[in-house]
């Protein structure tokens, strides 16, 4: 059977309704960096996306060719994720200001995944397909301390469950720590093509601090 990264790490991809504090241990992603509202459909954010499983689907098929990675295992390709961030937003990001919105747009690789391997991945690519994949990067991302919560429903929906993470990390004695390098993080584990907007189910994740560091 398959590694699945959602169930053997259900403390990080399927966090209860209710906000919890968790340490995130450092991970390497596959990241296409962007700016724009995510819903235009021929904005950076949905171009992305294509590059980022293009990727991830080389990676997952090398078995398959002449190439051949150490320590591979089967395994099913991680959820898609995002960072967001706005300039001159601590708290969050404000979804009244869309096209104000920067992001990397990402997937989670498996830890046999090396820099070289994901160049040979990227050159694989490019081959294949005869697409530009220069905007992919390999990006490590240590988070640490963290506040996070199942939010149930739309996007647009997100803020209210954002206010019951805040709430309740102040109450367990830490504050926000949203920074350039530290964002609001998003894993989605819904299609939005393929769901209603009342049942998508996304994981919100801010980085947060004990107060008085």
């Amino acid at each position: 059977m398959a590694f699945d990264f959602k169930k053997e790490y259900r403390e990080f991809y399927l966090p209860p309704k209710k906000p919890v504090i968790v340490e995130i241990p450092p991970m390497n992603y596959i990241a296409v960096r962007g700016r724009g509202d995510p819903n235009e459909e021929a904005g950076e954010y949905k171009s992305s996306i294509s590059m980022l499983y293009a990727i991830a689907f080389t990676i997952k098929m090398s078995k398959m060719g002449n190439h051949r990675i150490e320590g591979y295992f089967d395994y099913v390709v991680p959820p898609l994720e995002g960072f967001w961030r706005q300039e001159g937003n601590e708290t969050g990001i404000d979804l009244t200001r869309k096209a104000d919105l920067e992001f990397i747009s990402c997937i989670r690789l498996p830890d046999f995944v090396t820099k070289e391997e994901f160049d040979w991945a990227i050159g694989e690519a490019e081959r294949k397909k005869r697409t530009d994949f220069s905007r992919v990067e390999f990006l490590p991302v240590n988070e640490g301390l963290c506040v996070q919560c199942m939010h149930i429903g739309s996007y647009d929906a997100e803020p209210e469950t954002v206010r019951l993470m805040h709430g309740f990390m102040e109450s367990q004695g830490c504050r926000l720590d949203i920074s350039d390098t530290r964002q609001h993080h998003e894993i989605y584990l819904s299609d939005p093509r393929k769901c209603a907007p009342e049942k998508l189910k996304t994981v919100l994740r801010h980085p947060i601090r004990p107060v008085g560091e």
